[in-house]
């Protein structure tokens, strides 16, 4: 069974990030998805979410491609999370390339195309003018 894994923050779900997981799934047979828990978000990269973890974690379960989520505590995790769930494949986003390249003596590491038309940054934004 070949397995991939993917992190994200998940807030404010959109289309965008059901592209990302279809075709991170489509890599291999389990997907993990890794969010990011409010304390990580707040104290690590300063972010606030509108939904709680569990609220993210909840509807990141109900989409079909996910297999397991389960939380991102710290930016360290990673590669004790690729060696303890035995990761074929690590898959982000391109707007993160080559940040996750020290993963690759761990597995594959890939690097998705973002789906261009649309991001939390830009809903926020657009919700901010209405």
């Amino acid at each position: 069974m070949k397995k991939v894994i993917t992190y994200g923050t998940f807030d404010l779900l959109h289309y965008g990030h059901i592209n990302l997981l279809r075709r991170a799934k489509e890599l291999g047979d389990y997907l993990i998805v890794v969010v990011s828990t409010d304390e990580f978000n707040w104290e690590q990269k300063r972010k606030k979410c509108y939904f709680t973890y569990e609220e993210r974690k909840k509807m990141v379960e109900s989409i079909r491609y996910v297999d397991l989520v389960i939380p991102e505590t710290c930016w360290e995790q990673k590669v004790s999370d690729v060696k303890e769930f035995r990761v074929d494949t690590f898959v982000m986003g391109d707007d993160w390339e080559g940040k996750f390249d020290f993963l690759k003596e761990h597995c594959e590491v890939v690097y998705l195309p973002r789906t261009p038309e649309i991001s939390t940054t830009q809903i926020k934004t657009n919700l901010g003018k209405a």
